[in-house]
């Protein structure tokens, strides 16, 4: 299949950089050698004054406890609610001209922290009782699923929110080859690379066969986020931990094709989503790299 423009935000384009801070954000901001340049030198410099094995050692097996520790300080109030979802992935959008009312319909998010992702598809689509849908949730912190379940918005009786380790092999509560959607929205960055091949084999089995569809985004090599960490805070290449002892890896495109690929999925949508997002008081630029992907099982 052929790469496809990200059409949601594609019609906001810089063509004078004297217009820079008349928005907030610039789509499809491409860039100059210089910062590549200049961001490969970031990165060299961050990775030869990365982590010492020893900090390493103590950093990760503390890691369990991490995301724990990050949902008891900030509870539900750290991340917006995604309602972006709905221009990025149109397949989250349901109704009865898009889909078999009489055919249940089932998606899973993982990592889906206080339900940012979830309530706004409860909300936006009108899910119910009645609805012909049912969402699984799952995260690894027991603190954001017991938030979760505190919504208004929860309701047993189409949603089932539940702690799991998506790099483990425990069975998930539903059968093999039954979903419909994955929605993994930057969840894989927070898992250390070397257990990436796994996740990816222990979701893809749960997906149905010729239309199950993994809706992905995360972040992209260069990302500002990568650029602004210090000395120290390497862990590896393109590897970091956070402040708060959690971890965050940024992707690069074809290394993400490669590894859905070769667990047999095909590609219908792997694209490179930058932007420039502006501080217009304090008059700051900011390159944003996301990578968007939707891939469907064979």
């Amino acid at each position: 299949m052929t790469e496809q423009k990200r059409p949601a935000f594609g019609s906001r384009h810089l063509s004078d950089e004297q217009d820079v801070f008349s928005h907030n954000a610039w789509d499809d901001v491409e860039w100059t050698d210089e910062q590549s340049e200049e961001a490969n030198t970031i990165i060299e410099k961050q990775y030869e004054n990365r982590m010492s094995d020893t900090k390493w050692e103590t950093l990760n097996s503390d890691l369990p406890s991490a995301w724990n520790r990050f949902y008891n300080i900030h509870e539900n109030k750290f991340f917006k609610d995604r309602q972006w979802l709905f221009t990025e992935y149109p397949e989250l959008l349901f109704s009865s001209s898009n889909r078999n009312s009489k055919q249940l319909l089932t998606i899973l998010e993982v990592g889906c922290g206080v339900g940012n992702s979830i309530f706004p598809i409860i909300r936006t689509n009108n899910i119910n009782e009645n609805s012909n849908i049912f969402l699984y949730c799952c995260d690894y912190s027991s603190t954001a699923i017991d938030i979760l379940k505190q919504n208004i918005d929860y309701n047993t009786k189409y949603c089932h929110a539940f702690v799991y380790d998506i790099t483990s092999l425990n069975p998930m509560p539903f059968e093999e080859n039954s979903l419909d959607f994955i929605l993994m929205i930057f969840v894989l960055s927070a898992i250390h690379p070397s257990q990436h091949e796994q996740v990816i084999k222990n979701l893809i089995k749960y997906l149905k066969p010729g239309h199950g569809k993994l809706l992905f985004r995360d972040y992209g090599l260069y990302d500002m986020a990568q650029l602004r960490f210090k000395n120290d805070k390497c862990i590896e290449k393109n590897l970091y931990a956070r402040s708060d002892g959690t971890l965050t890896y940024f992707f690069q495109q074809d290394e993400l094709d490669q590894l859905f690929t070769r667990n047999g999925l095909v590609k219908e949508q792997n694209l490179i989503d930058r932007r420039l997002q502006v501080n217009r008081s304090k008059q700051l630029k900011m390159y944003r790299i996301w990578l968007q992907c939707k891939y469907i099982k064979a």
